[in-house]
């Protein structure tokens, strides 16, 4: 999305430190109109600048403690079952397209270590999917963030 101009940036900026600020306490801190700040939220919506679901829980605090990422090699062919049978995995939080040799990367969370192994199992069984390699998190170092890209500008 290339439409983000200064005001949008300073909204996401305040909404990056605090998700869950109403929007008449975003419009009092910038200094805008309340109708202002949610017609241009709306937009963001809509355009796909903002997550669906935005409210990041962290995956500890439903029992999921551990983190890891899967890499997958897929039959070419079955790449659309595959995609499906994976999206029902509730574990699975993301599925990205890398290039290079990978054909999936997943990022899944577990209970412990067994729990793990169920899950990258599950996985392992989907349609289509030929050979998996599961890396765990140790330590998250840098958390999921965007205002540094927010503060950059375009």
């Amino acid at each position: 999305m290339n439409g983000i101009d200064a005001t949008d940036r300073r909204i996401l900026t305040l909404l990056d430190e605090d998700g869950r600020m109403p929007t008449a306490m975003i419009a009092m801190r910038l200094g805008l109109a309340r109708g202002t700040v949610q017609t241009r939220l709306e937009r963001l919506r809509e355009s796909g600048a903002l997550r669906l679901h935005s409210a990041r829980i962290a995956p500890a605090a439903l029992g999921r403690p551990v983190g890891a990422s899967v890499q997958v090699e897929l039959d070419q062919h079955q790449i659309g079952e595959a995609v499906e049978a994976l999206a029902n995995i509730p574990e699975v939080l993301e599925c990205f397209a890398p290039a290079g040799s990978t054909d999936l990367l997943l990022r899944v969370v577990a209970k412990d270590p067994d729990d793990l192994y169920r899950v990258s199992e599950e996985i392992r069984l989907c349609p289509g999917i030929n050979r998996t390699s599961t890396s765990l998190f140790l330590r998250e170092v840098i958390p999921y963030r965007v205002t540094a890209l927010l503060a950059a500008g375009e």
